[in-house]
């Protein structure tokens, strides 16, 4: 059976195809990702912009041609922090169900939390022990922690990359004062959960998903995604503290032509290093080590398994229709996408 999830973020619309089975993992088929960059389309009043709903309809739009190309039978839809939060949510929603008779659902973020975390477990397996599990967005941050299927702890704070770049970094490249007032703000906003997380104890592993992460340590020299999901990729805190103030001396236009750093994602790096930063320093880590399974795989091992009540909000949605000659949408082999593997 073709399944698809349709990943609606901040930065970008990614829609990804599986063949899905019961008991086997979620391998991605074919993907396409369509630009969204909504950070920087939301107003000092919390709204939505009309060019960023703009870019979400055309997105959304383009990803369900592609589903219908590829014969994707049902289709999971869904949008993050970046819509989710907006002042005008419903009007966004209602513009994007008009144009393309698609709805978008939403996970809270601690549903985020969670699923994200079920794929880590399931992708390290039970012997991995306690799994600390951390994932910068482009609105949020989401923690999880614990040993078996689901979390003993889930929560999500509003550390995202976007987020924090539109509020504290506003100059290109950021002034001395700005990291220092985001760095506060980090460390403030992560205290009381460092503190409930020494309480629990440490975990056998930390574990990073996200894109940001994924940069991150692509610069300070984990192996490039063409490599596969297999192999071993990790950031260490110390190459990181000597990332942060490479990347904050550097404009965006710099920033793109690092090795491993997305032009898309270059304007808004230095807060997520920031936050990567300050997240392992509150938690003591030394290092985090990568997995190639994420949010997307979570909501389609949560379905493979016959849990779908397990997917709060989020509904299987049919995909009907033909695709006409112009409205092609080249697909691409998974090799020559941005998924997460890593």
């Amino acid at each position: 059976m073709k399944l698809g999830v349709l990943d609606i973020g901040s930065n970008c619309a990614q829609l990804q195809i599986v063949d899905g089975a019961p008991g086997a993992p979620p391998l991605p088929a074919m993907a396409i990702k369509e630009p969204t960059r909504l950070a920087e389309e939301i107003g000092d009043d919390g709204e939505l912009s009309e060019r960023g709903v703009a870019r979400v309809i055309r997105a959304v739009g383009q990803a369900l041609v592609a589903a219908r190309q590829n014969h994707v039978e049902e289709l999971f839809v869904y949008a993050t922090s970046a819509i989710r939060d907006a002042g005008n949510r419903d009007s966004v929603l209602d513009s994007i169900e008009a144009e393309t008779g698609i709805r978008p659902q939403f996970l809270t973020g601690e549903d985020e939390a969670q699923l994200t975390y079920a794929a880590a477990h399931r992708w390290y397996g039970w012997s991995a022990g306690r799994i600390l599990l951390l994932d910068i967005g482009g609105g949020s941050l989401e923690i999880a922690l614990g040993r078996d299927a689901k979390p003993d702890l889930a929560l999500s704070l509003p550390l995202g990359a976007g987020r924090l770049t539109r509020d504290f970094l506003p100059d290109d490249p950021p002034s001395g004062r700005q990291l220092r007032d985001l760095r506060r703000h980090v460390h403030a906003t992560l205290r009381e959960i460092s503190d409930r997380l020494r309480w629990e104890g440490p975990a056998a592993r930390a574990v990073v998903t996200s894109k940001t992460f994924k940069q991150l340590a692509r610069v300070c020299g984990a192996a490039p995604q063409r490599k596969g999901p297999f192999v071993h990729r990790e950031l260490s805190a110390a190459d990181l503290r000597a990332l942060v103030p490479e990347l904050a001396s550097q404009p965006a236009a710099k920033r793109a032509k690092l090795r491993g750093i997305s032009a898309s994602r270059a304007g808004q790096i230095v807060a997520g290093a920031v936050v990567a930063e300050q997240v392992m320093k509150a938690f003591d880590l030394t290092s985090v080590e990568l997995c190639p399974w994420a949010l997307r795989e979570g909501i389609i091992l949560r379905y493979l398994a016959g849990l779908p009540d397990q997917v709060p909000d989020l509904h299987l949605q049919p995909i009907s229709g033909t695709v006409r000659p112009d409205d092609a949408v080249p697909l691409r082999p998974v090799a020559d996408c941005e998924l997460p593997i890593g």
